[in-house]
């Protein structure tokens, strides 16, 4: 059975932390069932495992966050938030004690004489509350956060959210890679290919290079000079070259280097400026650090090294990893120092300690925070205890970049979604492409990072032909293959664990290694020190597979580096593993907020993690989240008066869109443009008092911040929507700003007053007014704003969804969840207010036609031109409601798959495993060409017998006439039945019908409805 095709970059990131170390193993082992049992199964195998807590607190942090569930009062680790102010954000009030807050434009001195006095209070009053609940503390905060984590039993949680003094009890949870990464092997000594019989990759001499880090030279403001950037992380591996350099602390430094396992103090020189390690909730909790792991700051995994020489790692003129030189390679911000704070343990970390990690960066005087660590499937909630320590933070004058996440595979799931937070995707830079062509001159374009044989075909043999299957052949498992059958072979391989798949390839003599996806991946690319091509697509699976098995004992193959292109749109494009929006949190808020390199990154990372190597190439948005940590470095320190929030908005609104799609909720403000932000002309941030009043709503919309964004989710489309924007001049001579609308396709946007003129220091609020027009409804439409002056440009992207007749909180992926309704009784939920009236089509029948193909592999993998496939065109007309189709047969043994296309593109997949019942529909479908390819992935004869059914239905078309009964007014949010019935006995069959709704002259498309004859009465 196919296991979980998904690298382990993919996977760690699916489960919390947001890059992978390049050595780290992919989906979970086991062997496959091969040969007559199958290749691959479908469907139900297609899933993940939650790593959040169940326990969530409802939203706000007042009320709200005492209302608990029976099932958030059991025993474990809590982090107690109190009700006074941290340090960063008390402003006074309390007898004798001083504000410690900083004023705006200044930062938190922790060293000041209220703050002591201030920090004091608080310690006596967290002893207090928990003498009274009897609670023994594990870890407390003061600074960007105030309260404790602790060991709390049922009847201790309930106390506490009983005591006034107690703002939220809220139940800890993990954020990382659910197991710790496997332990690398001993590397072997590094091979130096032989020119004459290798390839170098395409682009092996930039490799490593982001696009414009910083430079050699004379340290300054563009160097990011005198900043310190805080890595929250897997710790540091201290002896790498990208952190050799001893330089003073910067005057306000007041961290510390905190020792331990094989790290000494030396290990801080300057460059290092600081280091500590948070592992009590953990120990508290656990008993004990991970095998493998060690208690101090140094880095075992290789991620937080990889994060930190990213953000600011000293610029090399070329590294070398296995023997080949890839180039020069820099931090961004070359010149600024970093504090290490150790917090994750073998990939995962409680939030309590996370908190502590901040506490301590925010009081030892970072400037910036890096965040590459995720939540599981993205946030689920606002104003958690991360998002506030982080807000506090902010308010202390410390920008925080942090990782948007790597579900690509599932739109909505954005990681760190607080709007206070530079949330960032990431984004492919370098092509690195590899050109896979096949013995029938079938050309394939995959992506690696290694020397490729060039020149004439070689012979390939499929893993599974050349090994034991129950040993896993078909990935190419250690111990599986036969080295008398793949010496001086090509092997290809299904997707597994590629680097054991690699050496157990290598170790006994294969040629070369060329890996495929069965259920299609992402675009991601490793160094193996061994010829390797990964195929990322489930289209080029089912090429491959589909030529072996025609060429079981004469398949041949060349493998090159480079290629036509065709892997990526382009230059820079939004890699295809990049979490995309909107979160699911806030509809007035839309991430990510930009986009920054992060697909195969060569940076520092830890030998012990990764076969031994001191670089190594990652990918992931944990890799661009330090590209814009190290940005804001630079720009803290050309303009040290700024804000987190200017900053933040100079990176988005000079921000570039990507090659391929201009939408927000995929690239958010675009790429990131460092050159153009150091001098944005504009900038659009909110205040403080917007951002608490954010933090303490239950739940929070955010469309009113003043963010450099405009997102309107699930907005009442009968009613125009305004908003406004406070534009401030921070350039040097005054300047007229001239308003512009692009995209946005039936929406019209007016922006008053259209044009601004503005002398330095000084700001001008516009208002913004949204009316849908002819937009579609619940379905987003995109554009941005953008003000145009003589020497500076502003661009703020749009994202509006009119709520119609069905929420979503997702973004538009093909589905459309609400439209499908079986059987005679339907709802909705309308999101607007009004008279409410409705019509149908009445009932259209599915044509059903019997087919009879020859079968194909047994168990194999999807291509249109394999044996086993049965191709049916439908022409879909203009004004068209939807159209359905399905797949059915007789034969328990059979199991059918079913795609729908339009042309090259892949409308709906129904894969499911195991049932031939396949369904795929596309709602107020593009008119054209549609084709079904009907798939016997698991055929139960040489011949297979199936029906296919479809449906065309019309949305101005008069079926076999139908009642539709609804209420004749609605209210917004509230959910609503009709029923539609025919008007008289249909015949033998399954039928659909289309509903359309109207609110005062507004028509709103409604429901495809399904009934059969059986089922009416």
């Amino acid at each position: 059975m196919r296991r979980l095709a998904i690298p382990t970059l993919v996977l760690a990131l699916i489960t919390g932390t947001t890059g992978v170390a390049g050595s780290a193993s992919a989906a979970p082992a086991g062997p496959s069932g091969g040969g007559s049992a199958g290749y691959f199964t479908t469907g139900s195998d297609k899933k993940v495992t939650l790593t959040d807590g169940a326990d969530r607190r409802p939203g706000g942090r007042k009320a709200a966050d005492q209302q608990a569930t029976a099932d958030e009062t059991r025993p474990g680790m809590y982090i107690v938030e109190l009700a006074e102010e941290p340090l960063t954000s008390y402003a006074g009030g309390s007898a004798g004690l001083a504000r410690t807050r900083p004023q705006a434009g200044d930062r938190l001195d922790v060293t000041s004489a209220p703050a002591p006095a201030y920090r004091g209070h608080l310690d006596a009053q967290r002893s207090a509350v928990a003498a009274a609940a009897k609670v023994q503390v594990t870890a407390s905060y003061t600074t960007a956060f105030n309260g404790f984590s602790a060991k709390l039993t049922a009847q201790q949680v309930t106390a506490l959210r009983a005591d006034k003094r107690v703002r939220a009890v809220t139940a800890s949870r993990a954020l990382g890679t659910p197991t710790p990464p496997p332990t690398a092997p001993a590397p072997s000594a590094p091979a130096t290919p032989n020119p004459g019989e290798l390839d170098q990759p395409a682009g092996a001499d930039s490799a490593g290079k982001p696009d414009k880090p910083g430079k050699p030279g004379k340290p300054g403001p563009g160097t990011g000079a005198g900043m310190v950037v805080g890595v929250l992380d897997t710790g540091i591996w201290p002896e790498s070259a990208s952190f050799a350099k001893k330089m003073p602390a910067p005057a306000n430094w007041r961290g510390t280097c905190q020792t331990g396992v094989a790290f000494v103090a030396e290990h801080c020189n300057g460059k290092i400026v600081g280091a500590r390690y948070f592992a009590d909730s953990w120990l508290a909790y656990g008993g004990t650090v991970p095998d493998g792991e060690i208690l101090s700051p140094r880095d075992v995994s290789g991620h937080g090294t990889h994060t930190a020489s990213t953000a600011a790692g000293l610029p090399l003129p070329n590294v070398t990893i296995d023997g080949r030189r890839f180039g020069p390679v820099s931090g961004v911000a070359p010149d600024a120092q970093i504090a290490v704070y150790k917090v994750l343990w073998g990939g995962m970390g409680y939030d309590a300690d996370i908190i502590a990690g901040i506490d301590a960066a925010v009081a030892d005087g970072v400037q910036v925070i890096n965040f590459s660590i995720g939540s599981q499937l993205g946030d689920w909630e606002a104003n958690t205890p991360i998002g506030i320590a982080f807000l506090n933070a902010t308010l202390a004058g410390v920008f925080v970049a942090a990782s948007a996440g790597n579900t690509g595979i599932v739109s909505g799931a954005i990681s760190n979604a607080a709007p206070w937070v530079t949330t960032v995707g990431a984004a492919v830079t370098k092509l690195d492409e590899a050109t896979v062509k096949l013995g029938d001159g079938t050309k394939l374009v995959g992506g690696s990072l290694d020397a490729l044989p060039g020149g004439d075909s070689r012979p390939m043999v499929f893993g599974e032909q050349a090994g034991s299957p129950d040993l896993g052949a078909v990935y190419c498992e250690p111990g599986s293959l036969d080295a008398a059958k793949i010496k001086g072979k090509v092997v290809a391989c299904a997707l597994s664990d590629m680097f054991g798949s690699a050496a157990e390839i290598k170790a006994k003599g294969g040629a070369a290694m060329v890996v495929f996806d069965p259920v299609g991946n992402y675009r991601i690319n490793s160094i193996f020190n061994f010829p390797v091509v990964y195929l990322p697509t489930e289209k080029q699976a089912g090429s491959l597979f589909n030529y072996l098995m025609r060429h079981p004992t004469d398949a041949k193959v060349s493998l090159r580096s480079g290629g036509d292109g065709s892997s990526v749109p382009g230059l820079p494009s939004v890699a295809d593993f990049s979490s995309t929006g909107p979160d699911k949190v806030t509809l007035g808020v839309f991430k990510p907020d930009l986009v920054a390199p992060g697909s195969n990154i060569i940076a520092a990372v830890s030998p012990a993690g990764n076969f031994g190597r001191n670089y190594d190439a990652y990918s992931g948005t944990s890799m661009a989240s330090p590209y814009v940590a190290g940005a804001a470095a630079i720009l803290r320190a050309t303009h040290p008066d700024w804000s987190p929030g200017a900053v933040a908005s100079a990176l988005r609104t000079t921000a570039t869109d990507t090659v391929g799609t201009s939408d927000p909720l995929e690239q958010g403000s675009g790429f990131i443009n460092l050159a153009k932000a150091t001098d944005p002309g504009l900038v659009i941030q909110p205040t403080a008092a917007e951002l608490v009043t954010f933090s303490e709503t239950a739940q929070p919309d955010g469309k009113e911040l003043n963010l450099p964004a405009i997102s309107l989710r699930e907005y009442d489309g009968t009613r125009p929507v305004t908003v406004t924007r406070t534009l401030t001049n921070v350039g040097k001579a005054k300047e007229t700003y001239r308003s512009s609308v692009s995209g946005l396709p039936g929406m019209k946007v007016t922006v008053s007053p259209a044009s601004v003129t503005l002398a330095p220091g000084t700001s001008a609020t516009v208002t913004i007014t949204v009316r849908r027009g002819s937009a579609p409804w619940d379905r987003y439409v995109t554009g941005s704003i953008t003000w145009q002056g003589k020497a500076h440009s502003a661009r703020i992207p749009v994202a509006a969804r009119p709520w119609g007749i069905t929420p979503r909180p997702y973004a538009d992926d093909g589905e459309e969840f609400g439209r499908m309704t079986n059987g005679a009784f339907g709802s909705l939920q309308p999101g607007f207010t009004g008279p409410f009236a409705g019509r149908s089509t009445g009932y259209t029948p599915m044509q059903r036609t019997s087919y009879s193909m020859p079968a194909g592999v047994y168990g194999g993998v999807f291509d249109p031109t394999a044996t086993g496939v049965k191709k049916v065109d439908f022409t879909v007309p203009a004004n068209t409601a939807g159209i359905v189709v399905e797949t059915t047969t007789d034969d328990p043994n059979t199991n059918l798959d079913l795609y729908l296309y339009k042309g090259d593109e892949l409308v709906y997949s129904s894969d499911r495993y195991w049932t031939s019942a396949e369904q795929a529909y596309k709602f107020l479908p593009e008119p054209g060409r549609y084709t079904a390819y009907v798939f016997a992935q698991y055929p139960g004869g040489p011949v297979v017998d199936f029906q296919l059914g479809h449906a065309i239905i019309s949305r101005n078309a008069t079926y076999a006439g139908a009642t539709l009964e609804a209420p004749s007014t609605v209210e917004r949010g509230l959910t609503y039945g009709f029923t539609l019935k025919p008007k008289k006995p249909l015949a033998d069959g399954d039928f659909w019908a289309y509903t359309e709704w109207n609110t005062n002259g507004t028509v709103i498309p409604g429901n495809l409805v399904y009934t059969q004859q059986s089922s009416w009465e």
